[in-house]
């Protein structure tokens, strides 16, 4: 169980992710919600499982990276949690390269992390000719090299990681670009109802269309000509025989917009099931540039 520096603390103040402490989603979690106690997972369906459980209130879940592309694992648990999306979080990411004290970038011939943080530094291994070893987590790579006290093998993780396990730092910043952010999901038992008058929204969803020429085309349709903005849409084949496609989207709006409303109707028409995970705001790391709506009638 999470602990505050006071001793065990209450549910309602923890928050679930996965990995070991010092991991860069650990790093969210305090970057999000600074007042709420962390509890590392192994993975993510035991975060996500320990807010179902009333262990945790929230479990933060990567779900996508600027260089590495989705996190696929949460996509399989999508369709079976009961949990609603919270809240969006944009998490820059900057990778280390970490090693043990008296290591240096001449002694190191292997470096052990996550897979996502591997393909995020490509550059920098392929520039010092480092061995990539696939981890679980990059502060579970950082805590394995600290315990096996081999000063040829180096992790890349954070910088928060390398303080927990008494690590050195041989190297900052070293992913393939500036830009390196990490977009992350909010979990919770329950819902929340944002004001759509006066905030951007967001709402995701997953639905199933049916088997049949031009499907997806008439199933979207409906957001295309009530003006609704479509963000993210990826496919997943479904079933043994591979023959039915389900897909996950979200979607800029509210479904108390009119606009929005009409959508989600035709998509019903032309899906076999429709399962709504929740309506959050949109992250202030994307909000610029918009104003509240003003048409008669939104």
């Amino acid at each position: 169980m999470a602990k505050a520096r006071g001793g065990k603390i209450k549910a309602s103040n923890i928050i679930a992710f996965q990995g070991e402490p010092g991991a860069n989603s650990d790093m969210a979690c305090r970057a999000a919600f600074p007042y709420m106690a962390t509890l590392p997972c192994p993975t993510f369906e035991t975060a996500m499982g320990a807010v179902q459980a009333g262990r945790a209130e929230l479990a933060i879940i990567p779900v996508e990276n600027s260089i590495a592309g989705r996190v696929a694992d949460l996509h399989s648990l999508l369709p079976h949690t009961k949990l609603k999306i919270v809240a969006e979080h944009f998490q820059r990411v900057e990778h280390c390269l970490v090693a043990l004290p008296g290591a240096s970038l001449k002694s190191i011939r292997s470096v052990k992390s996550h897979v996502q943080a591997l393909a995020q530094c490509r550059n920098f291994l392929k520039k010092h000719r480092f061995q990539p070893t696939v981890h679980g987590d990059t502060a579970g790579a950082a805590r394995e090299i600290a315990e096996i006290g081999d000063k040829s093998v180096g992790a890349i993780a954070s910088s928060l990681a390398a303080s927990i396990y008494d690590l050195k730092v041989l190297a900052r910043n070293i992913e393939d670009a500036d830009h390196n952010t990490t977009r992350m999901l909010v979990f919770s038992r329950e819902g929340v109802t944002p004001n759509w008058r006066n905030e951007q929204c967001m709402t995701a969803f997953l639905f199933r269309v049916k088997s049949r020429p031009a499907a997806l085309y008439k199933a979207l349709g409906g957001f295309a000509t009530n003006g609704v903005n479509i963000v993210k849409l990826e496919s997943y084949l479904s079933g043994a025989r591979f023959e039915q496609a389900q897909f996950y989207a979200e979607v800029e709006g509210h479904p108390d917009q009119r606009e929005v409303l009409l959508a989600f109707e035709e998509l019903g028409f032309f899906s076999e099931e429709v399962k709504l995970f929740g309506t959050f705001p949109v992250s202030p790391f994307r909000r610029k540039g918009w104003e509240a709506p003003t048409r008669p009638g939104t």
